[in-house]
């Protein structure tokens, strides 16, 4: 008997496949999910103002590593930006078809959301925050007292949520890539979370910090302090993030 997994792998090959939605003249899904326009924007700073220590590329690929443990050393909202511009960042829109941005995604479909478990960030209260790429801003989600404790727990208790400085959470819609590739898409989804925390594990070395992936975490309990469905919108990665001790 085949296991999820090998079904998975086995169905969504290219013969198996029908027609996506593309090829079916559906409506294309929107580039960014909506949010409460009666909320306030945080403005993040422009990524072309962010400066940060040079370092050479073998170096930080040299320097990585998982890093669990953290200073109490907050980082400051610039380096937030920074960190968000270059796992998520848009540096073009193509109208309403498309984006061009600082990670690669299958056919630039760049299917997640990213969420912001904020622990100590100079200027910004602790909580946790929505990400709006396309207007390189944060959005408040919430910032009850017992936010950390609720996605820690949701994370399978790994205390290294809490308290890094921030833990990246990221989503993906998965009807904005199967629109386009059907089944087969929700492998390309994983193909593109790795991409994005990579990015992030090298972009933390130019502002002396250290990232942990997270792949252990409990689905139905991230989606639900996330207040998603976890179908349409599912959590798909997370990472950890502080100052190197």
């Amino acid at each position: 008997m085949k296991d999820i997994g090998q079904e998975l792998m086995e169905k969504t090959r290219y013969q198996r496949l029908g027609p996506s939605g593309q090829m079916m003249g559906l409506p294309q899904p929107p580039l960014e999910l909506p949010y409460d326009r009666a909320k306030d924007l945080i403005r993040l700073h422009p990524p072309r103002e962010i400066r940060v220590s040079p370092i050479d590329l073998r170096e930080a690929i040299e320097r990585r590593e998982s890093l669990r443990e953290y200073k109490d050393a907050p980082l400051s909202l610039s380096e937030v930006s920074f960190l968000l511009w270059c796992t998520q960042g848009v540096r073009q829109v193509m109208g309403r078809q498309f984006t061009f941005r600082t990670v690669p995604s299958a056919g630039a479909r760049h299917a997640f959301e990213t969420y912001l478990l904020a622990n100590r960030v100079s200027d910004l209260e602790p909580g946790l925050y929505r990400y709006l790429a396309l207007e390189h801003c944060l959005i408040e989600l919430d910032t009850a007292a017992d936010c950390a404790e609720r996605v820690t727990a949701a994370c399978l208790n790994q205390l290294f949520v809490k308290r890094s400085a921030v833990t990246f959470l990221w989503t993906a819609v998965a009807g904005r890539m199967t629109w386009r590739y059907g089944s087969r898409g929700y492998r390309y989804l994983h193909l593109d979370a790795g991409h994005v925390c990579q990015n992030l594990c090298l972009a933390a070395e130019a502002v002396d910090c250290g990232a942990c992936p997270v792949g252990a975490f409990d689905d139905d309990a991230v989606n639900a302090v996330l207040g998603i469905d976890g179908t349409e919108q599912f959590v798909i990665y997370i990472a950890a993030l502080g100052k190197k001790r």
